[in-house]
């Protein structure tokens, strides 16, 4: 026993750059333009998914994954400046799709003949769904219901032992865009998966410019451009001239159809799909990932603050970010970015990769995401890499973002049977119970739950087919059933106690005041 010495710690210590401090700005530029490779993943694979079967032409998915990122790069700069402050990208978000499913298999949207109004229909349809919805998150964060729920009953929810699990699932809960989406296409993801690991871990020490370790700071740029070239050169050899249509489309840097039905330049601005519709059901069902998002997105939260060096974002943070995030889910309505958003998964790991927390480089990413969207044709080449490449990445980067949820458990007594049964069951269920959810479900079919009400089915899918929050209802539960009161220090209650509220840690000023003295205006409560 003597010889272990792996204290508990707060705030990891290896890490470069914490959230207020910030590189030099050509080293800040160019790991701001590695966050919004890393975003045109999902922002290309929601559209390129969902806006085929609404009606919609390559053009419109073009314009579609424009917008979105539009759109992504705004609420990524009102996150960063007035959230929560913590160096989180916020992009399109998965947890959407079973309700827009739902919308779009409507009778009556689909009794529309022609393709192209079915599109426009079936967009301002979701945009209505959207727009209502938002005002769960809007109420919850500004009204600050959802502070003070997760301060005052912070004991169940936000203790060290019931936000492992959770934290854990943002990351382990994405396996399904891991390896079995990397399969895909494996002579393009293994050798990008063998390359980031390589380059990022084995040779990080490497100092080629300057003093500066680029493969351990650059890893997605270096590894994303390699590896585009070599499918290219795959490409263009012929090597997939008589493969089935599904390798053609994983593989080939040429099927994608975002350069030549793109825009030069295109402005996203409100109600360019039309007014929005709106009808009880849609909106109904659209408030389950909302709310599932709110629960994803509060993970997440508390690994981005792990990773940037900061502390737990306390309670009046967390309330705050979330209206700012409700916001964000009404602008993707009035805009139509065809889904929800939510905090990025990927580029949350992406801080742990890079070893940079700064708040400075999500910032400009966001000016990035801002300026490609603008000019479609330049946006467009860089949104025609293979997903496989994506999927490399996001097999080390939620990797990490699980593994930050797991350091959780250091501040709990892992020697308890209790939490021990506690963690083993909410990461189990967490992982089991979606995916039994997931099978069942395809647009037809619309999932497990499939009672005449689409919209109760789309709602209670969405929420059993989220790991995270099947975890934190798993968590809860025990945790709040299993001998409470003689295991509050197993919990590690008594080092999670003082981050409960703004003042409780003098470390909190420092990360989560606002800019401009706005702290006068609205107080930490």
């Amino acid at each position: 026993m003597a010889d272990i010495t792996h204290l508990p710690m707060e705030q990891l210590q290896d890490l470069e750059y914490c959230i207020d401090s910030n590189p030099p700005w050509v080293e800040t530029i160019l790991l701001a333009f590695q966050n919004y490779i890393l975003v045109l993943g999902t922002s290309v694979m929601i559209p390129s998914m969902l806006v085929p079967i609404m009606g919609g032409s390559d053009g419109d998915k073009a314009r579609v994954i424009q917008t979105l990122l539009f759109v992504g790069g705004i609420n990524t700069l009102l996150q960063a400046l007035f959230g929560t402050r913590l160096p989180a990208v916020v992009g399109g978000s998965f947890a959407y799709v079973i309700p827009i499913a739902y919308i779009i298999g409507d009778s009556s949207l689909q009794s529309i003949d022609d393709s192209h109004e079915r599109f426009i229909q079936t967009m301002r349809a979701i945009q209505g769904a959207l727009i209502v919805a938002s005002s769960i998150q809007i109420i919850l964060g500004y009204s600050q219901v959802w502070g003070l729920f997760s301060r005052q009953l912070s004991v169940i929810f936000f203790s060290p032992l019931g936000m492992a699990p959770v934290v854990g699932l943002v990351g382990l809960g994405l396996f399904q865009r891991g390896f079995p989406a990397l399969g895909s296409c494996v002579e393009i993801g293994i050798p990008m998966l063998l390359l980031v690991i390589g380059l990022s871990q084995y040779l990080k020490h490497v100092r080629l410019i300057r003093d500066v370790p680029i493969f351990e700071r650059f890893p997605v740029l270096i590894c994303v451009t390699i590896v585009w070239i070599y499918a290219l050169i795959l490409t263009a050899s012929g090597a997939y001239r008589d493969k089935p249509t599904l390798t053609q489309r994983s593989c080939r840097t040429d099927r994608a159809n975002l350069i030549s039905t793109a825009p030069w330049f295109m402005f996203p601005y409100p109600l360019q799909w039309g007014p929005p519709t709106f009808s009880a059901g849609h909106a109904f069902s659209m408030m389950s990932p909302v709310l599932v998002s709110m629960i994803e997105s509060t993970g997440a939260y508390k690994a981005a603050s792990r990773l940037a060096i900061a502390t737990p974002p306390p309670a009046y943070v967390l309330s705050r970010g979330i209206g700012w995030q409700g916001i964000g889910i009404l602008l993707d309505g009035l805009f139509g970015t065809g889904t929800g958003s939510t905090v990025s998964v990927e580029n949350v790991g992406l801080l742990g990769l890079s070893r940079v927390g700064s708040r400075r480089v999500v910032q400009i990413s966001a000016g990035f995401m801002i300026f490609f969207s603008i000019l479609g044709k330049f946006g467009a080449v860089f949104a025609s890499i293979p997903f496989p490449i994506f999927n490399a990445l996001y097999c080390v980067l939620f990797g990490l973002v699980a593994s930050v949820g797991l350091s959780f458990l250091q501040f709990t007594n892992m020697n308890s049977m209790r939490n021990l049964i506690v963690t083993g069951l909410s990461l189990f269920l967490g992982i089991s119970v979606p995916q039994f959810f997931n099978e069942y479900w395809t647009p037809s079919r619309q999932g497990l739950v499939h009672t005449r009400a689409g919209w109760f089915n789309a709602f209670l899918n969405t929420i059993f087919s989220s790991p995270p929050t099947v975890g934190l209802i798993v968590a809860v539960f025990l945790d709040n059933t299993l001998e409470v009161e003689k295991s509050k220090k197993d919990r590690g209650m008594p080092w999670w106690a003082k981050f409960r509220t703004f003042r409780g840690d003098n470390r909190n000023e420092e990360f989560y005041t606002l800019p401009f003295n706005l702290n006068r205006f609205f107080p930490p409560t």
